[in-house]
Order: structure tokens, then sequence, then C-alpha cells
């Protein structure tokens, strides 16, 4: 079953975007993929590039400490915390009060996927930097406005958004970058802890370098898929849809399966 079948199997039942190709950039398969989604956590990826691009002007550093609070400056004016209950990451809250390093925070961004962690690196690199970030890989329609769970600014309709073409341009940037910086976010996503999307089907012990992110009705994931026998490949599925979200993990799955299976001749998809 190729990926437009897997996709006709879900027609109806929500928006389904996917971009697939190679670190050069040119979609060999997609599907929706310039509609955009709610970004979820796949907004961290361009959050952690700008820190790191902070860290290398040396406006912040790795080892410098942060101060765990869940008090910040809300995009619709105010203040907001992130809402423990919906934070699956329990590491940072742990640490309340405490200083811990910033590049523990990235860690727990992102490998973890800790929204509060996620909100204490956004206070230091800021909105406009991460969503330059994005802008400068995509199209301009994916966006970064506010933090995680800033709920007055979401019910402003200040949200963040994100397609699966510009996600795979950052990704697609990411795999290219040769530098320190590079390989540290790189090494981040591979070390990814939440495994239930591309990963799930591939051999075990490949090396996937992913963000995913999930919420009410959204499940999306995006990584590089680097196989031993084979060139890498980036995949992007976001899907917003009714679908339970065992079902919608196991369609993304599914697709990167049918993916691999063709990773030694990727044009060939379907």
């Amino acid at each position: 079953m190729g990926i437009a079948d897997l996709l006709r199997g879900v027609a109806g039942r929500g928006e389904f975007g996917i971009w697939l190709g190679r670190l050069d950039g040119i979609a060999v398969f997609s599907h929706q993929a310039e509609r955009t989604h709610y970004a979820a956590s796949t907004m961290k990826l361009p959050v952690a590039i700008a820190m790191m691009r902070k860290v290398e002007a040396g406006e912040l550093a790795l080892d410098q400490p942060v101060t765990v609070h869940n008090d910040f400056a809300s995009a619709a004016g105010g203040r907001f915390g992130v809402n423990p209950a919906e934070d699956e990451a329990p590491a940072t809250w742990a640490r309340m009060g405490e200083q811990v390093e910033l590049g523990w925070l990235a860690t727990e961004m992102i490998t973890n996927s800790s929204n509060l962690a996620t909100d204490l690196v956004l206070e230091l690199t800021g909105v406009d930097a991460a969503n330059a970030v994005l802008a400068e890989y995509g199209s301009g329609a994916s966006v970064i406005r506010r933090g995680i769970d800033d709920t007055a600014a979401q019910a402003a309709g200040i949200s963040n958004l994100m397609s699966p073409a510009d996600l795979a341009g950052v990704l697609v940037a990411v795999g290219n970058d040769k530098s320190a910086e590079g390989d540290y976010v790189r090494d981040l996503l591979a070390a990814n802890s939440w495994n239930g999307e591309i990963p799930a089907l591939l051999p075990a012990g490949t090396r996937v370098e992913h963000k995913n992110g999930w919420d009410v009705r959204i499940r999306h994931d995006g990584g590089i898929v680097r196989p031993e026998d084979a060139e890498a490949f980036v995949l992007v599925a976001c899907t917003t849809s009714e679908l339970p979200a065992p079902e919608a993990q196991r369609l993304i799955a599914e697709i990167a399966a049918e993916a691999w299976a063709h990773r030694h001749d990727l044009e060939a998809i379907r």
C-alpha cells in the first residue's frame, strides 16, 4: 500500500499534510504540504535553532544558569503560566525555583518535549528570533507568535502555525548544517524520547532526528531518517483530524515505513 493509498483511507476525516524528500530539499512526494496546522510542539525545533544561533553569537551560553519559574509575558499582554496538567515532561517542574543550565533546558525541550522548558528557553531567545528561523527556511505561512499555553494570546487569535513543507525546510537546513551547533541540534532530535510516529515501524536502531507534536485532534512528526544503506531522507506528516491519537500515530508510522521500503529509490514512491 502506497502513501497515497494510506491517505485515501482517511479521506474526509480531517486534514493530512505530507512532505517527503531528501536533504537536497526537493520533494519526491507531497500532499497538501503547504497547508498550515496548529504547530503544537513542532515549534520547539526553531526555538532550539534560535537558541544555538545566540550561543554561537556569544549572547547565550549552554552552561549559563536559568532559574526555573512559571510566569511569562503573554503575547496578548499580561502574564501567563504553563498548565502542568498538560505538560508530560515532569523533570523541569521538579526543579521549580532552582537554577539549571540552559543546555539542560534545551534537552528537556526537545528530547522530552517539556512545555515549561520551552517557554523558559523562548523567554531567552525571544519569539521574534524563533519566528525568524522559521521564516528563513519556510514560505512565510508558518509562524511562531507565542509561547506554549499562552491562553490569552490563543483566545485573541495569536497562534503558532506550521506546514509540512515549512517544517521540512527547517529540517533540511538542520540536516545540512555542518557546524558544531548543527551537530548539537541533530543530537537533541535523535535523542527524542517520544517515538510513536516516524520511528515506530522502522528497524530498531535506525537514527531518526525528529520532533513531533500533539494536542487535541493534532498529531505531527517531522524528521530526518538516516538508513545505514541509503541516503538520508526527510519526512514530515501533519494531521489535524478526528482520528484517535493511536490511529493518527499509526498512520504516520505506516507512511514512514512506506518511505523506508523505498529508501533506495525514493522517487518511486506513490
